[in-house]
């Protein structure tokens, strides 16, 4: 790229909070710059600065935030800024018309009470001069080209009644809206099924090919980078590591924060026994991991250990539907088949991994497995019991057997209560240990087995992070003696270096307790590092079983292929 085709300049950018009682450096002089018709990858975790500084590009940080250095230049067709200066009025105009921004989370950047298309057209209406009925005409036209089906129908729709990959779309659609010169896409993938997400990547690659627009693209994950940015700038604690071309960062990267960041994502072609982590190269002097492959012998032997194991979980025939469509009357006449008449057994001591994209039915089995929801038909057998004829004071001694772990930790945890008492809670529920003494002895024990610590006891959940908020719940979960766990999308939304230190959790646990697992989740790479077996589900049913290592290596339904295909590599 020339220099004459520079079109935004970060110059020794500097980004502070002023909290009540410190000054928080959240971002340490940087420096880069995006071109015309590129994408820049930004790639960090959790607390890098990275979506501070995209927040920054658009002035869209709170009073609290200040700069003690920097200049954030924008050289438009149409002017030539220094942002950081700019007036309200002058901010106003390039905001969402030249430099537009797809945030993280879709389901919560939409009004719910305002259908979409209304919304998207209100963004047009705002800087450009034109009639409703010309308004929705583009958002119609726009809809298409983001390939939504059935424009119209999406145009009515509400929020609620879309799926995230959706509205995802309609979030790209409404800030290409005014053809942006910088397209800024905060975090567009994560939570997204790998096959949603390739699609969305695709989405705009095509945009920048049609519009010529220039695209910073931001994500904790590599893989994804790699699939579509031109260049990268890695951060790490407010401060860029390393940038430089996507081959040259991925092919021959040199700081020890972006080979950790590269390693720590579950490999497909081996099976290694731990992950490494960030840690295990920012933290070593000799930036490395030694990894212990296991290799198929091992694999294989394993499995024929478990093949002897007690049978520990039957489910036969379940099924659950939802009301889909109901007539005046208020009767059903359409069902939704969200488990459709599925069978599979487990032993002790297995992990099942349970893979399919959003909708396929794979957290529903799993619930209704637990009778957190009512099955409709079918038979549960845990260790020889069945679990659907149950009455509540039964039901209530085998939930000490079996648990699950949720997918969002934020939102698993008491925000008033300290996170030693949520810990003890449940031994109190089931009258387990004699006293209090012994109960909380056993809470900081199980706090040492996840990786926390003692004197962290008496905090509250929000002095967490996100991978210590799912180790609390995971003590939490182990704090009743379970055999079986249901992981439920449980590292999903965590970083990429978290997510390896809690999977390599789950699998110490799993050797040190003889625990056995069905581990959901929509990411393959993940699923194939931890599982035993897996099975693959499609529209409520389960269309492929086999072996984790078979089912990647030899996938028979083109389903289970299109999956694999996805995966960022």
């Amino acid at each position: 790229m020339s220099k004459h085709a520079q079109i935004l300049s970060v110059q020794d950018l500097s980004i502070e909070f002023n909290q009540r009682d410190r000054i928080v450096n959240a971002v340490k002089t940087i420096s880069f710059e995006l071109f015309k018709g590129e994408t820049l990858g930004i790639v960090g975790e959790s607390g890098s600065g990275k979506s501070v500084t995209a927040l920054s590009i658009l002035q869209l940080l709170p009073n609290t935030a200040s700069y003690p250095t920097g200049k954030i230049i924008f050289k438009g067709d149409q002017q030539s800024i220094d942002i950081l200066q700019a007036q309200e009025k002058e901010l106003l105009k390039i905001r969402g018309n030249q430099i537009a921004m797809i945030f993280q989370n879709p389901m919560n950047s939409l009004n719910p009470s305002h259908r979409c298309g209304h919304q998207v057209l209100e963004a047009i209406l705002l800087h450009q001069r034109v009639s409703k009925a010309e308004g929705k005409a583009q958002v119609l036209n726009l809809f298409g080209q983001v390939e939504l089906p059935d424009p119209e129908r999406i145009y009515a729709a509400y929020p609620h009644q879309l799926s995230g990959g959706q509205i995802q779309r309609i979030m790209i659609a409404m800030a290409v809206s005014c053809n942006p010169e910088i397209l800024i896409a905060d975090e567009p993938t994560t939570a997204l099924d790998v096959t949603v997400q390739k699609s969305i990547i695709k989405l705009l690659e095509n945009i920048k090919k049609t519009h010529q627009t220039s695209t910073i693209f931001i994500s904790h994950d590599l893989g994804v980078i790699k699939e579509i940015a031109d260049r990268v700038v890695v951060m790490y604690r407010g401060e860029i590591v390393e940038q430089g071309p996507v081959d040259q960062i991925f092919n021959n990267p040199q700081h020890p924060y972006t080979k950790g960041l590269i390693a720590c994502r579950p490999p497909l072609n081996k099976r290694i026994a731990k992950l490494p982590t960030i840690e295990d190269y920012v933290n070593q002097d000799k930036s490395g991991f030694s990894e212990e492959l296991i290799s198929p012998a091992r694999f294989k032997e394993r499995l024929e250990v478990l093949a002897s194991a007690n049978e520990l979980l039957q489910v036969k025939n379940l099924s659950k539907f939802y009301s889909a469509e109901k007539n005046f009357l208020g009767r059903t006449t359409r069902w939704t088949k969200a488990v459709n008449d599925v069978s599979f057994t487990m032993r002790q001591g297995e992990t099942l991994g349970l893979v399919g994209e959003s909708g396929s039915g794979k957290s529903t089995l799993g619930r209704t497995i637990l009778r957190l929801l009512d099955a409709d038909s079918g038979t549960v057998h845990f260790k020889g019991k069945s679990v659907l004829d149950l009455n509540k004071r039964d039901l209530k001694t085998l939930r000490r057997d079996f648990q699950i772990i949720f997918q969002n930790p934020y939102a698993s945890l008491n925000p008033r209560m300290r996170i030693g008492q949520a810990i003890m809670e449940p031994m109190q529920v089931h009258n387990l240990h004699d006293n209090k003494k012994q109960r909380k002895d056993k809470t900081i024990q199980l706090m040492e087995s996840v990786g926390l610590t003692a004197d962290q006891y008496d905090r509250y959940p929000h002095q967490f992070s996100g991978g210590q908020r799912q180790r609390i719940c995971i003590a939490r979960t182990l704090s009743v003696e379970p055999s079986f766990i249901i992981c439920d999308e449980c590292v999903s939304a965590l970083d990429v270096s978290v997510q390896a230190q809690i999977l390599n959790l789950l699998v110490e646990l799993r050797d040190d307790f003889n625990l056995s697992y069905i581990f959901i989740s929509h990411d393959l790479s993940v699923v194939k590092h931890i599982s035993d077996h897996v099975l693959v589900m499609k529209d409520g049913k389960i269309v492929e079983r086999n072996d984790a290592e078979n089912l990647y290596n030899n996938p028979r339904e083109s389903y289970t292929q299109r999956l694999l295909d996805a995966i960022p590599k």
